[in-house]
């Protein structure tokens, strides 16, 4: 457990004048139902749509890594928004399952799309967009990127061990991107709380294939290479950390549950998302949900929901949103945005 760090949260601040243009994603054309892990790996259909309200998931085909991922959705961007690469003047791309160690997911992805300008990768896991969105935005705000693009990609399906119940069926593979830049005074992040928790690191993690343990026969045997979760333990701090950062800044943004348009969490597990949405008294329909098709994306989930969502008309201009992502690290970011 956590040395409860978490309930002893940074400040809100503020990070407005920036306004998101555009959004796109990429899933990976494999699709992966609860039906296929029961043929293929005897999982229980009903256990994991119980457990977690995951219906199917996408995997990354053979030849596809996460910088694939991640430009496929910044081309779908591009084509909505009728950018280009070369409009594009800093890319920051969030994933923890990079395409390898070095050069950055980022510059990969950087090359494939002509951009001009810095590119750098963040890794925050689940949490990893709004961290991304928040560095973008703070580059924008203070005149240093005239229009930046954002993505958010994972392929977590190369880092699960099939045997292991109690993660394989949760995780999919996905990416979505947003482009912003400048907006008007009161667009933008009204109140945001990042932060994050150490002390929580071994409840989500994965020990080998870094330089504390370069990969090898014996621990690749021991399936150290292998994402390992604390599961009843990350559901109570997501649940926890979900609902304390809602009313967190909604608090410091002045505003309530009622002045809400469209609430947008990380599609971690429905069962999380509605411990805490009930909990705030948050009314269903102004929730948005898609685990059911894609399970956790990781760090693509918040951009792919959000996509969705605009494509469903469900949020407008001068509308308010809350975003909240929350995963390994122990790491979160929740923000108000108005759009």
């Amino acid at each position: 457990m956590t040395n409860d760090r978490s309930s002893q949260r940074p400040k809100c601040r503020s990070l407005t004048g920036f306004r998101v243009v555009g959004t796109g994603k990429y899933l990976p054309e494999s699709v992966v139902s609860n039906e296929h892990l029961h043929a293929r790996l005897g999982f229980e259909p009903e256990w994991i749509v119980k457990r977690t309200g995951i219906q199917e998931r996408r995997h990354a085909l053979p030849h596809q890594a996460t910088s694939d991922l991640c430009v496929e959705a910044a081309n779908d961007c591009f084509a909505k928004t009728g950018y280009t690469g070369k409009d594009i003047d800093l890319l920051v791309v969030a994933t923890f399952t990079p395409d390898m160690s070095f050069p950055s997911t980022a510059c990969l992805v950087q090359e494939r799309l002509g951009i001009i300008g810095p590119a750098v990768s963040v890794e925050a896991a689940c949490a990893g967009f709004m961290y991304a969105l928040i560095t973008a935005a703070a580059y924008v705000k203070a005149g240093l990127s005239e229009r930046a693009l954002v993505i958010g990609g994972d392929t977590n399906s190369r880092i699960l061990n099939p045997k292991d119940i109690k993660t394989y069926p949760l995780f999919g593979d996905g990416a979505g991107a947003a482009i912003i830049e400048p907006g008007r005074p009161d667009q933008g992040i009204l109140s945001y709380n990042l932060g994050s928790d150490g002390s929580g690191g071994p409840m989500l993690r994965r020990d080998a294939c870094g330089s504390r343990l370069p990969p090898t026969p014996e621990l690749i045997a021991e399936g150290k290479h292998f994402m390992h979760m604390d599961g009843h333990a990350v559901f109570k701090w997501a649940v926890n950390i979900l609902n304390d950062t809602i009313q967190d800044v909604l608090c410091a943004s002045g505003t309530t549950v009622d002045d809400i348009s469209l609430f947008v969490a990380h599609q971690a597990n429905i069962r999380i998302i509605n411990a805490a949405i009930d909990s705030l008294h948050i009314p269903r329909g102004k929730v948005f949900n898609n685990l059911d098709r894609y399970g956790n994306t990781s760090a693509g989930s918040i951009p792919i929901a959000l996509d969705e969502a605009l494509a469903e008309n469900r949020l407008k201009e001068g509308q308010l949103a809350v975003l909240s992502g929350f995963g390994a690290g122990l790491a979160w970011g929740t923000a108000v945005l108005r759009w």
